[in-house]
């Protein structure tokens, strides 16, 4: 089986969901370091243009969307597993939860905290990502006290789960809303001013923070950006191809698409050759001189899928 490869940076909150994910399976994975801003060189290749982070390779196989790499680290690891007592299925909804208006409140809340002292290229990159072309920092520090309470709510959510006595979200083993509520924790924690105080009113949760960090990220290994393009160029996609006969797009295997996320503003849309599309991923074939052929693989939620 092919190496797990993340494309990552440190700081990256949604890139801390997957490296949580790691830990819970006690995976070995390398890890090529990204740049925090484009131009990101060496990753767009293997994605033809997608440059969220983070992105899982695997040989020629490219994943796109934490949704995504997660649900493919389940299918090829499925033990331990990331719904232990049940919560099949619906556990995934929560991450609609997380990374939609809780994830946006709290980068509000971190940006308009920053304030003049974000740096001026992140600011204007990340604002129209998350915020759209109308953001001004004066609008997010107008707003902040209803983005605070908005935080209160969705962590005392959190804090309420927590108090019934579970170590974890779903029982005494962690599990993927562990991983998918943690993240935000874990960003406001690192990056909010008061993170640390406006944490301190929810014990539980506290408690639960640091049972997760010490769960680990597995068993990283470093890997150059270089190596990881040319292990995609050597290696050949596996995905399988298939498709979905009553699938509302209309597209089939071999079919010129357009895939391009729903949520966030600023991202050009990728193009490729349907290889694959089912009711939840939808894979496309392209072609690129420095890796050959490969496979990039994206989840239906949350996406835009159009005939090109």
């Amino acid at each position: 089986m092919a190496e797990i490869i993340l494309h990552h940076y440190p700081q990256s909150p949604v890139a801390e969901k997957v490296r949580v994910v790691l830990g819970i399976k006690g995976l070995a994975w390398r890890s090529v370091t990204i740049p925090r801003l484009p131009p990101k060189p060496d990753l767009m290749p293997l994605t033809g243009g997608y440059r969220l982070t983070p992105v899982m390779q695997m040989g020629a196989d490219i994943y796109c969307d934490s949704q995504g790499i997660i649900r493919e680290l389940e299918r090829r690891f499925p033990e331990p597993t990331l719904f232990p007592g049940g919560a099949d299925g619906l556990a995934w909804g929560i991450g609609r939860w997380t990374d939609g208006d809780f994830f946006t409140a709290a980068i509000a809340v971190v940006f308009a905290d920053m304030g003049e002292n974000m740096p001026v290229e992140l600011q204007d990159d990340r604002g129209l990502l998350y915020f759209g072309p109308g953001f001004t920092m004066a609008k997010l520090q107008a707003g902040m006290p209803d983005r605070l309470a908005s935080l209160r709510a969705q962590f005392g959510w959190i804090e309420e789960r927590l108090a019934t006595g579970r170590r974890f979200m779903l029982g005494d083993k962690p599990g993927l809303p562990d991983a998918l509520c943690y993240y935000l924790a874990w960003f406001l924690r690192e990056r909010y001013s008061k993170g640390p105080e406006f944490l301190a009113r929810f014990p539980k949760l506290c408690a639960w923070e640091k049972r997760i960090e010490a769960l680990g990220h597995g068993t990283p290994s470093e890997m150059s950006s270089t190596e990881a393009l040319d292990i995609a160029k050597a290696a050949e996609p596996e995905a399988a191809p298939a498709s979905a006969p009553d699938d509302p797009s209309g597209l089939a295997p071999g079919d010129t698409a357009v895939v391009q996320s729903e949520c966030v503003r600023g991202t050009a849309g990728i193009e490729g050759r349907v290889h694959h599309i089912d009711l939840q991923n939808i894979v496309l074939d392209r072609e690129d001189p420095r890796v050959g052929q490969v496979a990039t693989h994206f989840p239906r939620a949350g996406y835009r899928v159009a005939r090109a």
